[in-house]
């Protein structure tokens, strides 16, 4: 497979980094950023010749299997359509997009080009999260009951010097958009299908417009319950995942990704539960975007839509919108209540101009 990155900022060396690692099955043919000096810093750090300023130069001149799209969020949009339309599948950096009119425009972009794209949710693809998911899917520890689901970071005010960062037209929403995202997308995967939200969110500390915090109440197609924590105020940093079933407790504590030795199984003292975290150690693979991208070139070969793709990618943007518009409305949101006309369905916060 050919690929090439767009945006080489940081976010990028982590997929390089990746794509090193896959070399035998991908080759990064070319780069495309709109900072000459970045480009030119990347492309000597990773030998990578072919440089662009633009995506459009770069699609006609390369025509790329896979393009990866690692620039700042509100850019999202427009270059996965572009990528779509020039024949290429997509791996786009979360969020994908700023709202779920652009997610259709994406899937109409899908649609027409035969191609497809998904975007990074790196914490689906661990071994130990894809054996608790089987495990709950086959009910064998019984009916999930609660969870808690708290992504506790800490940003100073520096953080947000960068241009884009902090504001709603740019970085499309706060810690809930850009932080707490990975493990809220995790949740829903692990719990299913959600059916109504209710939240709060707030800027407390930070000179942002976005939000420094969110809350949220879920509750769950089979009825379940579960609490969310987004903050980036929070000194010591966490991620942690409890996932309460009737037959035991599963619980993941790490911070940007995990192995399985940060996940914990405690079964309910009436119940011999198996443990769906007992596999040999040697078959474990850590969260990693080389997992992910792996998972998509294995889809690529098969030509068949990737995990974390299509409905199953737009069920996080959803999410994301009702959580913004119960906080703004003081309301419960249901699923599928936020459609074409709702200031909800144009930006994931309902922002208007």
């Amino acid at each position: 497979m050919r690929a090439a990155i767009v945006g080489t900022g940081g976010i990028a060396h982590s997929h390089m980094r990746a794509l090193g690692r896959l070399r035998d099955r991908v080759e990064v043919v070319a780069l495309v950023d709109t900072d000459p000096s970045r480009l030119e810093a990347f492309g000597n750090e990773f030998g990578i010749r072919r440089r662009y300023p633009s995506i459009e130069q770069m699609l006609q001149a390369e025509s790329p299997d896979l393009v990866h799209i690692c620039t700042p969020p509100w850019t999202h949009t427009e270059l996965v359509v572009r990528s779509l339309e020039a024949g290429a599948w997509v791996l786009c950096e979360k969020p994908l997009c700023g709202s779920l009119a652009d997610f259709d425009r994406i899937s109409a972009a899908e649609e027409s080009s035969g191609k497809y794209c998904s975007t990074v949710f790196q914490w689906r693809f661990g071994t130990a999260a894809q054996q608790v998911r089987r495990a709950i899917n086959s009910c064998e520890l019984g009916r999930p009951l609660v969870a808690v689901c708290n992504t506790t970071w800490y940003r100073d005010q520096g953080y947000y010097s960068v241009p884009w960062r902090g504001k709603w037209a740019t970085e499309l929403g706060g810690v809930t958009v850009g932080h707490g995202i990975h493990l809220m997308d995790l949740l829903l995967w692990l719990m299913g299908e959600w059916q109504e939200v209710t939240a709060v969110a707030d800027t407390l500390d930070r000179q942002i417009e976005v939000d420094d915090v969110s809350m949220a109440i879920v509750r769950f197609e089979g009825g379940a319950l579960g609490s969310i924590a987004n903050s980036v105020l929070s000194p010591r940093q966490e991620s942690y995942l409890r996932l309460d079933l009737q037959g035991a407790t599963l619980e993941v504590r790490a911070l940007y990704g995990y192995s399985r030795d940060n996940w914990s199984f405690t079964p309910a003292p009436e119940r011999d539960a198996p443990n769906p975290l007992d596999y040999p150690a040697e078959q474990d693979v850590p969260s990693s975007h080389e997992a992910q991208i792996a998972a998509l070139l294995d889809s690529m070969e098969r030509g068949e839509r990737p995990l974390v793709s299509g409905r199953e990618a737009r069920r996080i943007i959803e999410f994301m919108s009702a959580l913004y518009k119960s906080a703004a409305t003081r309301q419960p949101v249901a699923r599928g209540a936020i459609v074409e006309g709702d200031p909800f369905y144009h930006h994931l916060a309902g922002k208007v101009g």
